[in-house]
């Protein structure tokens, strides 16, 4: 899912070739591949010529590239602490089959599919006059659309400074056009911005009780 985030796998293979041991953090994206699978994305797995959980492709996926020094994956149960270690006796580099590659590449846009607001990260809608930080608000709410850990996305949504949530969108139309004598259109994917904020908000905020 984030081969291209941050340095991504290119930055894991610039690390190795200097001589660096790269160390594997969140490679479950903190248990959200595995939590919930949409039906679409088992589907892909299912599809598979070797029968595998969810979370051992994952892992897998990681220990078939050399580069990978070690691996650390959260276990909060028994069952997943022999799973992830018979899992880990039979990996190497390499072990992946191109077949089984080609499985592995049809689930990020199965995943990506499922996101309600196509944002692409790009912050062209920035800097927001009020402080709203657009993309990480739609990301937090693709990512419950996409795992569906209500519980997690309102933490990460409650973590943001005030300002910076959706509610403080006054719908200046700012994010959507640029000022000036020919006012051009700032969104490429054309995401009407100020409305989603409003969904995304009553999704993830508490209601509000008015007093008897």
């Amino acid at each position: 899912m984030d081969v291209e985030y941050q340095a991504g796998v290119e930055g894991l293979r610039y690390a190795a070739g200097k001589g660096l041991a790269v160390v594997i953090m969140e490679p479950l994206r903190g248990g959200m591949l595995t939590t919930y699978v949409p039906p679409a994305v088992q589907a892909i797995w299912d599809s598979a010529p070797v029968r595998r959980t969810p979370a051992e492709w994952a892992l897998q996926w990681l220990w078939n590239q050399p580069e990978v020094s070690v691996v650390l994956s959260g276990m909060s149960t028994m069952e997943q602490v022999v799973e992830n270690v018979e899992s880990a006796g039979r990996s190497q580099p390499g072990l992946l089959t191109a077949e089984d590659l080609a499985v592995v590449d049809r689930v990020p846009a199965a995943y990506l599919e499922l996101c309600a607001i196509p944002c692409t990260g790009c912050q062209y809608c920035l800097p927001c006059p009020n402080g709203v930080a657009i993309p990480d608000v739609f990301g937090i709410y693709n990512d419950l659309r996409l795992y569906g850990d209500e519980a997690r996305a309102k933490m990460f949504y409650s973590w943001l400074e005030e300002d910076n949530r959706a509610q403080a969108c006054i719908e200046c139309g700012e994010c959507l056009r640029s000022t000036g004598a020919v006012p051009v259109e700032k969104c490429p994917q054309h995401i009407d911005i100020p409305e989603w904020l409003k969904v995304v908000h009553a999704a993830l905020w508490p209601k509000e009780v008015t007093p008897a």
